[in-house]
């Protein structure tokens, strides 16, 4: 198999590191080789945050350069389009459609740009918008938007919806185990 390529992009504290892990321990499960990279960015002060999977036969690095990434899950808007250069041109991109303001937003320095999903549309990518905040609280949590990007994502791959609950029962925490799944599958079924 060729290689594969997958960013998840993100704001710090919206859980982008569990979905890298249960992204690269449902690649591990279906036999594939797999790197996954640290995350980089400003993971805790919520500045851009991106994680990059690779996975395989054979995977030497996990670094994605620009015109690579096979699939993007973005879960913010403004991250999806800072990202856009890095998918390629048959590539998917899955965003959630929350928008979170950055801090020159916050500071009064600039404005969120209006129409940024527009702009991914008319720029002839694959999008994929949801509401992910809103299948997040509908499971119970708006910490859940990550498994619910998980779960959007997991349809375009070929690993069955069984392997990625069983995925989910070893990577979360048995008191929110319930609440993911359900979130999983919103996002599965969407």
């Amino acid at each position: 198999m060729n290689t594969k390529s997958i960013m998840i992009v993100g704001v710090g504290g919206q859980g982008t590191l569990l979905a890298s892990k249960l992204l690269g321990a449902a690649l591990v499960t279906g036999g594939y080789d797999v790197k996954v990279s640290e995350v980089h960015g400003m993971s805790q002060r919520g500045g851009s945050v991106v994680t990059y999977v690779k996975y395989g036969d054979s995977v030497n690095s996990p670094i994605i350069e620009k015109g690579e990434a096979d699939i993007i899950i973005s879960f913010e808007q403004l991250e999806a389009a800072r990202w856009l250069e890095y998918m390629k041109k048959d590539g998917k991109m899955i965003v959630n459609t929350q928008t979170i303001d950055p801090m020159t937003v916050v500071t009064g320095a600039a404005q969120y740009p209006e129409g940024v999903i527009e702009a991914l549309e008319k720029s002839g990518a694959d999008i994929t918008a949801i509401d992910a905040l809103s299948l997040a609280m509908e499971a119970g949590s708006s910490k859940a938007v990550n498994v619910v990007l998980i779960g959007v994502m997991a349809k375009h791959m070929n690993i069955s919806r069984d392997e990625w609950m069983k995925v989910i029962e070893k990577t979360v925490p048995a008191k929110f185990l319930e609440l993911n799944k359900k979130a999983f599958d919103l996002g599965y079924n969407i």
